[in-house]
């Protein structure tokens, strides 16, 4: 029988009543496992009351009591990190230890909101006029919204709602309809740790969904990763509708690796950072700057390498990088390969035939590298998001610069050399929101904020850390006088002497 993911909507389970249901397939075998439920305008209406409805007492209750619940929902987050990481890999695809390394990191977000007291503290000025003091405080925005992606589905909802409820504010999640199960176990848990009914809800669907909860009039501020093109598009009609918006968009990640670097930890960087989860993270590194003499010996160690990794199902030990999310994106990703030597790039590995012995029907693709890359070829141009590295080549350090500053994406990016001096140089002079050294993907930890600039970022923060908490509160500042007591009309007797 089937599986049926429905929403999750004021505390429980809801059915779906639209009757259109979306496919969820296991990559591994290409076979449909459960539908999930998609959303009318109605069913996010409903889920939007809920929350709305929920954020009348969740807004003013304490910074004890949310937390109490955080650090509960932390501890059975943590109790079934194996649970949800196999509900990663039945519907991603990703190997268990990746999905487990992505829950990991989202508890690093769960981590940070259980002590969210520090991030909101006030301000106060004593004394700027005569009794008179000025105070900052942050409050809570009311119902916001998170739209999140397929490649990253416990990860990313968590790198938003943790701080959003401990803020103050109640949710709504609409996640990838590609893999919807481990929010919904997420929600499971934040229930099970005593969140109350409303705080925290979930709408599957698509366009229709998305669409309603950006011109809901309720929602306040939407968070949203994904490709560019719909980064833009979410940023562009939730502003017109008046709401705060931050958007991470795509990315073309750069590793530049200089004359003198380590070329055998850098080949080692570049494959596990070009093929880990498939490639399937905005975080990728798809492009190695060789700059020199070095780029022979570079790709030839990376293709040492990359022929190594095992490509299996996600639930088999043994397998270091699984299938694509569906057989389409699959043949997106094959046909970059497919067209890159007509684009004049050589094809140092073609995983494009890739089969897997008894999942002969699952979405496979095996590793491919790409030398000496144009930079007009479209294997460069644009996000493939899947397991393709493609290696240029640049005389010198400005070159590469140049050339990496020349990305209409400014997501992340790393150097690799053991000259502390080129290093300085490089973080000051990218263009690009985070910057590894010798680290090739640079994902700042739950303390400091992730976002990228150019056509990776559409709003103007970034998202968890500071930023996270100042983009989910909104500050007020209150002008205080009171009167001096010893002022107090005749007949009051407040204690105070009269003369002063």
């Amino acid at each position: 029988m089937t599986k049926i993911v429905n929403h999750w909507i004021g505390g429980k389970t809801v059915e779906g009543a639209s009757g259109t249901y979306g496919p969820v397939t296991d990559p591994a075998t290409g076979a449909v496992t459960t539908k999930v439920a998609f959303a009318t305008v109605d069913e996010v209406d409903a889920a939007v009351a809920a929350a709305r409805d929920a954020f009348a007492t969740w807004g003013r209750s304490s910074l004890a009591k949310r937390t109490e619940i955080l650090f509960r929902f932390r501890a059975l987050l943590d109790g079934h990190r194996d649970e949800i990481a196999a509900l990663i890999t039945a519907e991603h695809g990703k190997v268990h230890s990746d999905a487990l390394g992505e829950v990991a990191r989202g508890m690093e977000i769960v981590d940070l909101a259980c002590g969210i007291n520090v991030q909101l503290k006030g301000e106060l000025s004593t004394q700027v006029a005569s009794r008179v003091d000025v105070s900052s405080i942050r409050q809570p925005l009311g119902v916001v919204a998170g739209i999140t992606p397929f490649n990253f589905p416990a990860m990313v909802p968590m790198w938003m709602f943790p701080i959003a409820i401990a803020c103050g504010n109640t949710f709504v999640l609409k996640p990838s309809e590609k893999d919807p199960s481990a929010s919904v176990r997420i929600a499971e848990l934040l229930a099970e740790a005593g969140l109350p009914d409303g705080v925290f809800n979930i709408v599957h669907g698509d366009k229709v969904a998305v669409d309603r909860l950006l011109e809901h009039p309720d929602v306040k501020a939407v968070s949203f990763v994904g490709s560019t093109p719909i980064a833009r598009y979410i940023h562009t009609t939730a502003a017109a509708n008046g709401k705060r918006v931050q958007a991470l968009g795509g990315a073309k990640n750069h590793m530049l690796v200089l004359p003198d670097a380590d070329l055998d930890a850098a080949a080692d960087a570049a494959v596990s950072a070009a093929y880990g989860s498939a490639g399937e993270r905005c975080m990728a590194i798809s492009a190695v700057v060789a700059v020199g003499a070095i780029g022979d010996t570079l790709v030839a160690k990376i293709r040492e390498r990359a022929e190594r990794i095992k490509i299996g199902p996600g639930n088999d030990p043994t397998s270091e990088m699984g299938p694509l999310i569906t057989a389409a994106h699959r043949d997106k990703v094959a046909s970059y390969v497919r067209g890159a030597a007509a684009e004049g790039a050589e094809v140092v590995l073609d995983g494009t035939g890739h089969t897997v012995e008894g999942f002969e029907d699952g979405h496979w693709i095996g590793i491919s590298l790409l030398d000496k890359v144009p930079t007009g070829a479209k294997a460069y141009q644009d996000e493939i998001f899947g397991p393709v590295l493609c290696v240029l080549r640049v005389d010198t350090y400005e070159e590469g610069l140049a050339l990496i500053n020349g990305s209409p994406f400014g997501n992340g990016t790393a150097i690799f050399t053991r000259d502390g001096g080129a290093a300085r140089r490089f973080q000051l002079e990218v263009e690009a929101g985070m910057v590894g050294v010798n680290v090739p993907i640079p994902v700042p930890v739950g303390y400091h904020s992730f976002g990228g600039w150019k056509d990776s970022l559409f709003g103007d923060h970034h998202i968890y850390g500071n930023d996270g908490t100042h983009f989910y509160t909104r500050g007020k500042v209150v002008t205080t006088r009171w009167p001096d007591p010893a002022d107090a009309p005749a007949g009051v007797d407040l204690g105070f002497p009269r003369n002063h």
